[in-house]
């Protein structure tokens, strides 16, 4: 990597290539009308690509859904190798990048929940890989499987509040970041074994 003296990258950020922008305009489309509505057209003329172009990439709408759970699964390893080298600790990473914050990882991640919801299996278990893996994570971090599982289910349910926000569901979660100092407070007790 070529970096200037202040540290800024000097490289002009990768355009998308056609495939990512394929899969991105499906992601869109997921995320904006579901399954149903997310048809090879839609997401041809979404991504700004022909019908054929599209094909050319991925041959079916099944071929389409694969390789959806193939992004997944990149930005998801891509995630959890930062989490395993966070300088705060898996735990911490876990819970501060527990708000859905629109990154690729939140939108492949809600785009792959809508086909596992229309029973799309792969997609079902690709999600349920990658909680495992953020699970075994945790659980090698505080050496107790009950407490590694609860704070997954308190990441999921931070996740939750804040991806259900402005849908007109209040949010009871405290997002802010003295809120997730003090749930990591909270939190630590459980994953610190206690003397006597």
């Amino acid at each position: 990597m070529t970096s200037s003296p202040d540290g800024n990258d000097e490289r002009m950020p990768r355009p998308a290539s056609t495939a990512d922008r394929i899969l991105i305009a499906y992601e869109d489309l997921l995320l904006e009308v579901g399954e149903r509505g997310a048809t090879l057209e839609a997401v041809a003329s979404r991504a700004g690509v022909s019908k054929g172009g599209l094909l050319y990439h991925f041959g079916s709408k099944d071929a389409l859904s694969i390789g959806l759970v193939h992004r997944l699964h990149h930005l998801a390893d891509e995630d959890l190798a930062l989490m395993a080298t966070a300088g705060s600790g898996p735990v911490t990473y876990l819970i501060r990048t527990s708000i859905d914050a629109a990154s690729p990882l939140d939108r492949s991640l809600i785009a792959t929940s809508r086909l596992a919801q229309a029973q799309d299996a792969r997609a079902g278990e690709a999600l349920a890989t990658i909680r495992n893996q953020w699970l075994a994570l945790i659980t090698d971090a505080v050496g107790d499987p009950a407490v590694a599982r609860a704070i997954v289910l308190v990441s999921d349910g931070l996740y939750f509040n804040s991806a259900m926000h402005g849908m007109g569901t209040p949010n009871p979660a405290d997002v802010s970041e003295e809120g997730i100092d003090s749930l990591l407070t909270v939190l630590d007790r459980f994953s610190t074994p206690s003397v006597g």
